[in-house]
């Protein structure tokens, strides 16, 4: 999960620096259809033409349905404001997983988990800036992170009963047919030494979606959630070295009282788990 997490900014740099030129709509299609030619292969490879999920379909639908619908926010957001504050917005996401966990999925709900969520709220409401003027950008990055914790809690539903590689076969089939539309209508043939920047966002994403989908075959979705914090850091590095941006010091302390609300998480103890595993 950590791996993954620490792979994310490098996809979010190279979608805001196609942004100047391509939409986001199509660079978010661009994404999955790359990740399709690396990933069907691979899946037939190991699966034959059995290389979806036989289990639960519905719910691998709905899962990569709000992973689309996140992630397609979240490049509209990054083309509008820079990339350290949409991902500080984003990062409600985590927050709002860990009470859906308890809610939904029944893990055990401790006193570090709602120490987490207040400082959690704190952290986004001082991102946010409600008594100042908000950008709608930002109010795309806070969609993208509610839309990214319904995809953890589904993800922690789905995986439990599928083979990683058919999970993430299904997503990136599933994900291209869904975006196919918006791409339809923005559709721009990529220039000839921008090819290897969509490359990165398939190869990148692919390998981040695998190490995601192990990850919570493995723990609780409470317990991983808080990682997707390690993000904070290499997005705010990207946004400085590729972009020139510097983040606010409101942008900073909001992030800071994020990434606390995370740690506190990382110190609970390890236990065992409470959801049932029935197919």
């Amino acid at each position: 999960m950590s791996i993954a997490m620490l792979g994310v900014p490098m996809v979010d740099g190279i979608a805001k620096y196609l942004s100047a030129e391509y939409s986001p709509l199509f660079i978010g299609w661009a994404r999955y259809a790359v990740a399709c030619l690396i990933v069907i292969p691979l899946a037939f490879r190991f699966h034959g033409w059995q290389m979806f999920p036989e289990k639960q379909r519905f719910a691998h639908l709905v899962r990569t349905a709000f992973l689309v619908t996140a992630m397609t926010l979240y490049f509209l957001a990054i083309a509008r404001i820079p990339i350290s504050l949409a991902v500080s917005a984003y990062f409600v996401g985590p927050v709002v997983a860990v009470a859906l966990s308890v809610l939904f999925l029944k893990e055990m709900f401790t006193w570090q988990k709602l120490l987490s969520l207040a400082l959690g709220f704190v952290g986004s409401v001082v991102v946010l800036q409600p008594s100042g003027e908000i950008e709608i950008g930002l109010i795309m990055a806070f969609g993208a992170g509610l839309f990214f914790a319904l995809y953890l809690i589904a993800t922690r539903q789905a995986s439990q009963h599928s083979d990683p590689i058919k999970t993430l076969a299904f997503q990136c089939v599933i994900g291209t047919v869904l975006l196919s539309p918006q791409a339809a209508f923005t559709f721009e043939v990529p220039q000839v030494n921008l090819l290897w920047l969509f490359a990165g966002l398939g190869v990148i994403s692919a390998i981040g979606h695998l190490l995601t989908i192990l990850a919570f075959r493995l723990s609780d979705a409470s317990t991983l959630s808080p990682l997707v914090y390690l993000e904070l850091v290499g997005s705010a590095l990207i946004g400085f070295i590729v972009f020139s941006e510097i983040p606010t010091a409101t942008t900073v302390a909001g992030a800071a009282l994020i990434i606390v609300s995370g740690l506190v998480l990382l110190r609970q103890p390890a236990r065992r788990r409470t959801t049932s595993q029935e197919p």
